[in-house]
């Protein structure tokens, strides 16, 4: 099974990072990868089960499930029902935990899935880069203003 694990540290306190990533429904707002998402059936944003559906900004589609999400603990579990990617059973994990020294905050986005053997560098290259990465970067340049 492929693990995509990457960190980053972020110079903003841990809770005003979760204020910006916490909602499963604003990805838009901060992950520059993503043009547009809403969440089905009205439900909403924080509800476990909660299912959000999102468009990149190439135009590809894809559908995750909330698993997790704890104000608390400060993570967000999510598993993806539908994606344009060859992989099957993501689930992904976005962790913040406060840096106590300067107020900082390290940022840890992990998931693991099933795919071809064959496939399985790239995407985990792809997701880590494209995808986590890319979030973290984002981040990154907002608090830096």
């Amino acid at each position: 099974m492929p693990r995509v694990y990457v960190s980053s540290v972020i110079n903003a306190p841990a809770p005003s990072v979760w204020e910006r990533v916490r909602d499963f429904n604003a990805l838009p707002r901060w992950h520059p990868r993503i043009r547009e998402c809403r969440i089905e059936n009205g439900e909403p944003a924080d509800k476990i089960g909660a299912v959000r559906d999102f468009r990149l900004q190439n135009g590809d589609r894809i559908r995750e499930k909330l698993l997790g999400l704890s104000d608390y603990d400060l993570f967000c579990t999510y598993a993806i029902l539908e994606s344009p990617m060859p992989l099957t059973d993501y689930v992904a994990t976005l962790r913040l935990t406060p840096v106590t020294d300067g107020d900082r905050t390290f940022a840890e986005w992990t998931a693991e899935f099933e795919c071809a053997e064959e496939a399985a560098d790239d995407l985990v290259a792809g997701i880590g880069q494209n995808v986590f990465q890319a979030g973290f970067d984002a981040l990154k340049r907002h608090y830096a203003r």
